[in-house]
């Protein structure tokens, strides 16, 4: 038998793989670029027009580095450039909010109790809210904002928060911290293909046609480039941040958020800084560490649904087409008898405060709603409930299966 969810899941996973992949080739090649400007040191034997070199040694070998701060006098023979790890990474990323966040938008996406809205209004906030996020940016940076960099920071940062609240008020706890991941991230690949890039290009142009190259266009890319390097931690954040209940599963989700975009601030001034002059600003691990315990207390004040309220609120269509399947209630007690220890607003299970990825079922509500969560780590497989916690019976396992299959054919 084809089993739909089964391979959707799996398409998921190959997404995310693939953007774990990317990100990495992305934030690797960023981080390495910015830390070797800003060693390079001068030399009086550098070519003319060379700004500074910088020697290495890695693998077994030495690499000489010399930078340009314009172009050279010829184009050189052999260039590389540096782009599809930012495309693959926004492209892919894309995909999975698409596979996630759109598809399973029902789930995921959509917080009744925020906001009334249909799949395809949510939809269509969540791919606006990224495009009008760019030019909002871009139009700052175009102004003179963009010859001052720290308040241009500032007001990109109050814009931030001013998002993440907006997420929050609109979105689940989840998918506003994702979104919020998303819509940093679209700048920051916004910046490399509509500003670094045909900068650069402009440069390469000038060189083969014999022409000087305008510093300015290496100026703007900088400033850009200096951009994605400190937003870059804090979308890793965010990007990871739907695993953990604690940092989205609470009242003050999008203050959180916002201030781990300081602690990116905090930690890349560190390394920034150490690896121009040599300094080690130790007093920005403390501020990181404060910010960090800030953010863990903030993360104590959850929500304060009751099984009351929850029963008393209205089923979606999503749930209600699994919760009047003929097969729902011999699988909701198959649900609640195994798995609403750990998976309640308040669980029994000792030493659990909140429910494991923020996934509570208690009411029928609650286990329509995931209801194929539930067939993949509790019917399709044996992930949940975890084997020195409960002995499911191969019987409750069937009885979820039946049920899921009863709705989805």
């Amino acid at each position: 038998m084809y089993d739909w969810a089964v391979m959707w899941d799996w398409i998921a996973f190959s997404v995310r793989w693939l953007h774990v992949i990317t990100a990495m080739a992305w934030i690797g090649a960023s981080f390495y670029f910015i830390a070797l400007d800003l060693m390079l040191k001068p030399n009086d034997a550098l070519p003319e027009g060379a700004y500074g070199e910088e020697w290495e040694v890695h693998g077994g070998g030495f690499y000489h580095t010399v930078k340009y701060m314009v172009a050279p006098a010829r184009m050189p023979e052999h260039l590389t450039w540096h782009k599809w790890q930012s495309y693959s990474t926004w492209l892919s990323g894309a995909a999975l909010l698409m596979i996630i966040y759109w598809v399973g938008g029902e789930l995921y996406l959509l917080d009744p109790g925020k906001a009334e809205l249909t799949l395809m209004q949510g939809i269509f906030i969540s791919a606006a809210s990224l495009t009008i996020g760019w030019l909002a940016y871009d139009f700052l940076c175009k102004s003179k904002l963009g010859e001052n960099p720290t308040l241009l920071m500032l007001i990109l940062f109050a814009i931030l928060v001013a998002m993440s609240w907006g997420y929050n008020q609109v979105f689940t706890g989840r998918a506003a911290l994702l979104h919020l991941g998303a819509f940093t991230a679209t700048i920051m690949t916004a910046n490399v293909f509509f500003q670094i890039m045909p900068n650069q290009r402009i440069v390469v142009a000038d060189l083969k046609a014999g022409r000087k190259p305008d510093a300015k266009y290496g100026k703007i890319a900088k400033l850009r480039s200096t951009h994605n390097n400190y937003l870059t931690l804090p979308v890793v954040f965010l990007m990871l941040s739907n695993h953990y209940p604690l940092a989205f599963g609470t009242d003050y989700a999008w203050i959180i958020a916002s201030l781990i975009f300081l602690t990116g601030v905090t930690i890349r001034h560190y390394f920034n800084t150490m690896h121009a002059t040599g300094a080690r600003l130790n007093w920005t691990w403390l501020a990181t560490a404060l910010l960090m315990v800030a953010i863990a207390w903030l993360s104590t004040f959850g929500p304060d649904e009751t099984i009351d309220d929850a029963e008393a609120r209205a089923l979606t269509p999503y749930e209600q087409q699994y919760a009047s399947a003929a097969s729902f209630e011999d699988a909701y007690y198959a649900v609640v008898g195994n798995c609403s220890m750990c998976h309640a607003r308040e669980p029994s299970w000792d030493g659990m405060h909140w429910p494991p990825k923020g996934v509570v079922l208690e009411t029928e509500a609650d286990v329509a709603r995931h209801a194929g969560a539930v067939y993949l780590q509790a019917g399709r497989s044996h992930a949940m409930p975890p084997p020195n916690a409960i002995e499911m019976d191969a019987e409750a396992r069937m009885q979820i299966v039946r049920w899921y299959r009863e709705v989805n054919g």
